[in-house]
């Protein structure tokens, strides 16, 4: 019998962070929403800090829930979904957060003797901030109602787009992956910080109010991209002999075959 409006398969951070912003918003209680996580702390912290019920056995969660969360790792995937579909409702409304995983292996390995509506989405770590970006798929039999639930639940963390299954790869390589690039390019900025005379957490600090400044502006103002770094650059000035270095070593082309590979993995990890 259906007695949790939202079941969480894997306790880990990205659950962590849906959780948070759907308790946090009032979307759900913590009392409707039940865990499974086959590592005893993660399922500690769920109860402890977050007030939701956790659990080892993935079938007691399935067999509960209105909407079941996949928040497996891809690898794990197989292994999560074995024998749970015998004991879901017809009416469980699936939605899955694993990079690379189809809509259509979810189906099959729940059961293809059942109509399982399964939507895909593709998250990111900025969520646990509530400044995420959630893309979402849906799969064969999946409804116009199960995308909007699907945004209902996001939307208390995130911001929700809606694109064809065949885009995850591309949303996966530039917005799932997309914060880390961000991070390795602040990385360096404080790195180059230290060898000019600054400390650490002086260095630390000024990079990233610049990196948050800079998102601010990005988000907020009408301006391209290349508008805004336009503004900055003065002829002749530093900002130009930095831009003018990054040029002639190729990092223009280097990130956007970095962004490109990651795609490309995606592709290659598709199950």
């Amino acid at each position: 019998m259906t007695q949790y409006q939202l079941g969480i398969l894997g306790a880990g951070n990205m659950a962590e962070a849906i959780a948070r912003g759907i308790t946090g918003r009032g979307v759900l209680r913590p009392d409707q929403i039940l865990a499974a996580d086959v590592a005893k702390p993660r399922r500690e912290f769920f109860t402890r800090e977050l007030g939701i019920r956790a659990v080892a056995d993935n079938a007691e969660v399935a067999r509960q829930s209105r909407t079941l969360l996949l928040s497996v790792k891809p690898q794990q995937m197989q292994t999560a979904l074995a024998g749970i579909g015998a004991v879901m409702s017809p009416d469980t409304l699936v939605i899955s957060i694993a990079a690379a995983v189809s809509t259509a292996f979810i189906e099959k390995h729940l059961g293809p003797a059942r109509p399982w509506r399964v939507i895909r989405t593709m998250p990111n770590t900025p969520m646990l901030v509530g400044e995420g970006t959630v893309a979402m798929a849906a799969g064969a039999h999946a409804t116009s109602d199960d995308l909007a639930e699907t945004r209902r639940l996001f939307e208390a963390a995130a911001q929700v787009i809606e694109l064809p299954e065949s885009k995850m790869d591309a949303v996966t390589a530039l917005r799932g992956s997309g914060p880390a690039y961000f991070f390795y390019l602040v990385e360096q900025m404080i790195r180059a910080g230290v060898q000019m005379g600054l400390t650490p957490e002086q260095s630390r600090f000024l990079s990233v109010r610049t990196a948050q400044g800079a998102a601010k502006m990005l988000g907020t103002l009408p301006d391209s991209p290349e508008e805004l770094r336009r503004k900055v650059t003065s002829p002749g000035g530093t900002t130009q002999a930095a831009i003018a270095y990054l040029d002639s070593h190729g990092a223009a082309e280097a990130i956007a075959n970095a962004v490109i590979a990651a795609e490309r993995r995606g592709k290659e990890l598709a199950i």
